[in-house]
């Protein structure tokens, strides 16, 4: 097994795992033996302190020179199926320099130690270089820059500052109307409380003065009718009296007539004797 196959899919050669059928045809592997071949004979030609390549140690990421013969090599040796494969589209801007986020240098010498090319090394370095970028803009489409993190920051305290004044405002407004509305609250009940007593005192008086009043009218009701039963009485006596004298009379007449009854029929019956003696 060589350093090549030992190593992860994702960082071999976009030559190795990408293309229209997924595997090495015949022609690929004829065309990366061949870039091996002219880059170990560019590599024998060409001395290593001329060797440059991006590294990250410098802080803006600018790019070390490349000699030309090497960049010729590079680009000859350079098989046609990577921009086949990749399928990037042409454009007319300049293209701008990228920051590397690695040591670029360090990982192409690594990968030459391992035993890949510098074509080969120097196309897996851009390779996982485009990997990176790619995964870092789509990090970064979904984070918010600290500017912008701070500006929202800023403005939701100011939002809430506002909120908040605006609400110890409406809190102070409301608590004095309703300060206000329970001290009117209190007079008008306090109002309404001396009226009512002095209602209730009027009404009792005038209760007190009316119950006074027919207390004295029965009271003379009353004598009047003790007045007019007594008469009644007085005349029921009189009456009575009067029928008893008129019994007594009754009587005595009653009495008379028997005697006189009594004393004829004794006389006739005297008489009677006589003539029948």
């Amino acid at each position: 097994m060589t350093a090549a196959q030992s190593l992860p899919r994702f960082l071999l050669p976009r030559l190795s795992w990408t293309g229209p059928s997924g595997s090495i045809t015949g022609a690929s592997a004829a065309l990366l033996q061949q870039a091996r071949d002219s880059s170990n004979a560019s590599l024998s030609r060409q001395p290593p302190h001329k060797r440059t390549y991006h590294t990250s140690g410098s802080s803006k990421g600018t790019p070390t020179t490349i000699p030309k013969r090497s960049l010729t090599a590079h680009f000859r040796a350079s098989p046609p199926c990577f921009s086949q494969n990749q399928g990037r589209p042409f454009s007319t801007t300049p293209s701008r320099q990228r920051d590397h986020h690695f040591d670029t240098l360090r990982f192409v010498q690594r990968l030459q130690e391992e035993g890949f090319t510098e074509e080969q090394a120097v196309a897996m370095m851009k390779v996982l270089n485009d990997v990176i970028e790619e995964s870092i803009q789509n990090l970064t489409r979904t984070m918010v820059p600290r500017e912008e993190a701070a500006k929202t920051t800023y403005t939701q305290k100011v939002d809430f500052a506002k909120l908040r004044s605006e609400l110890l405002s409406a809190d102070s407004t409301e608590s004095n109307t309703t300060r206000a509305a329970h001290e009117r609250l209190t007079n008008d009940i306090a109002k309404l409380s001396s009226r009512l007593r002095d209602e209730i005192g009027r009404t009792q008086a005038s209760v007190r003065l009316d119950l006074n009043l027919e207390k004295g009218r029965i009271r003379e009701e009353a004598v009047s009718q003790e007045l007019k039963i007594k008469e009644t009485e007085t005349k029921i006596e009189q009456e009575v009296a009067a029928l008893r004298q008129q019994l007594e009379q009754v009587k005595f007449q009653t009495l008379q007539w028997l005697m006189g009854v009594c004393t004829g029929f004794a006389a006739l019956m005297l008489g009677a004797w006589r003539l029948l003696m």
